[in-house]
């Protein structure tokens, strides 16, 4: 028998050595995502949140770890319907309950495709549970949804983080008061469903810019906040109020995600602070409020020393130094955009910060007011705002009607008749219309 020698070239052998080794070298990293520690998130790059956003470690541990036990049980019992549970936070509260096996999770949205992506992630990370999960691409201010509704058994507590949450999208009548159909109106039709059918529990997300307002959009939560305490007559109601999500679908900083992506200059306010949550702790912190809250009762993340305000522009050096990138500033738009080529060719980013001079702008965010009644002591990480029915139904009755008569009124319609009208519940909005808007920005 002859035997047939192959002599391969050292060199070719240790090229195929190093591309295994890459390969297994993607491969690990692939495995270790999986099982990343909280606020270490592999999508859409590999870099760990909690960093980038200046903080060390998750926000609800200790809480969640002490009360694990108790919303295992309630949760595992329970029939739950999210509504607007495809967004950042829908889908964050979506995986907590999930996570806890609860007999009915059906979760509604209009958008079909995060609704997919939903059922994906859930699919690909937690896999099945016992109970009857559902998702269903329908709006909650449609006979569809009603219909639906009327098919199911009761549900236990219905959660509804449907919301537009964008200062931006006051700039004009139309979007303005489509604004206040899904943040306020949506949900007293969707609370009334909830008492009507004995629901043990109504929770609604507002905002913590619904604190001292100086926007439409944190108004009209506030707003929302007036008309569920007049509910609550009818149905526990509790709510939370928190921080920036970091990274949420639409964010500043979903948008540095985008921007590194399509290789784009990166642009952020120099003098706005805010607080920051992880996707997983605003998931966290709604579950909480919605299974421990008593009724009226607002959660709010607690400011311990481990939230403190961060500005967007030290955010945006943290991320493209975690991406491996030198921040280079630019001192105008124009000139950001010019040179994107030459300097990421070079790893280094055009970034141009600015004043901020658009409306609605908040120079800081804060979770409660100086009348609000605090609890600091149920919990260790989560503040509990502590209210009693606080409303004139005449004056969201008046309210109602006006926003009704707009509707149904021809166009075009007037922003300052609706802004008349939420100054008619709200006195204390500190809204100035300064004639510019985010849109008008990079």
């Amino acid at each position: 028998m002859s035997v047939l020698r192959f002599f391969v070239p050292f060199s070719l052998i240790q090229a195929a050595c190093c591309r295994l080794s890459s390969e297994l070298a993607s491969h690990s990293s692939r495995i270790r995502a999986l099982s990343l520690p909280k606020g270490s998130q592999p999508y859409p790059f590999p870099m760990n949140i909690l960093k980038t956003i200046g903080r060390t470690r998750p926000l609800f541990d200790s809480d969640i770890s002490a009360h694990e036990a108790e919303l295992r049980e309630r949760i595992h019992a329970s029939r739950i319907l999210v509504i607007g549970g495809a967004g950042t936070i829908g889908q964050a509260v979506t995986r907590e309950f999930f996570k806890r096996d609860p007999r009915a999770l059906h979760v509604v949205d209009i958008s079909e495709n995060n609704l997919v992506e939903l059922v994906r992630d859930i699919r690909s990370t937690l896999g099945y549970g016992s109970g009857d999960f559902q998702t269903l691409p329908l709006d909650v201010n449609s006979r569809y949804f009603d219909a639906f509704i009327e098919s199911q058994p009761d549900y236990d507590m219905i959660c509804n983080l449907s919301a537009l949450k964008h200062v931006r999208s006051e700039k004009d009548p139309y979007t303005l008061m489509r604004m206040l159909e899904v943040n306020v109106f949506n949900t007293v039709k969707t609370v009334r469903q909830a008492a009507a059918m004995g629901a043990r529990k109504y929770f609604a997300v507002s905002t913590d810019k619904a604190a001292n307002p100086v926007n439409l959009m944190g108004g009209s939560k506030r707003i929302m906040e007036k008309f569920l305490h007049r509910e609550s007559a009818n149905i526990p109601v509790s709510m939370a109020r928190f921080a920036n999500v970091a990274f949420s679908d639409g964010s500043l900083l979903h948008g540095f995600n985008q921007r590194l992506m399509k290789r784009q200059p990166i642009s952020a306010p120099d003098d706005v602070k805010r607080y920051f949550v992880t996707p997983q702790e605003s998931g966290e912190l709604c579950m909480m409020s919605a299974v421990f809250g008593e009724n009226l009762d607002i959660f709010f993340p607690h400011q311990d020393g481990e939230l403190e305000l961060t500005k967007f522009s030290d955010i945006a050096v943290r991320f493209l130094e975690g991406h491996g990138y030198e921040p280079v500033p630019c001192v105008s738009e124009d000139e950001a955009r010019d040179r994107a080529a030459e300097l990421i060719a070079q790893r280094k980013w055009p970034v141009y910060f600015f004043e901020s001079d658009t409306t609605g702008e908040k120079a800081f965010e804060e979770f409660f007011m100086g009348s609000e009644t605090l609890d600091f002591e149920r919990f260790h990480s989560l503040g509990v705002i502590k209210n009693r029915p606080d409303f004139d139904s005449a004056t969201l009755d008046a309210f109602e009607a006006g926003i009704r008569r707009i509707r149904n009124s021809p166009g075009p319609w007037e922003k300052a008749k609706i802004v008349e009208l939420y100054l008619s519940v709200l006195p204390e909005l500190s809204h100035e219309e300064k004639g510019k808007y985010l849109d008008g920005r990079m």
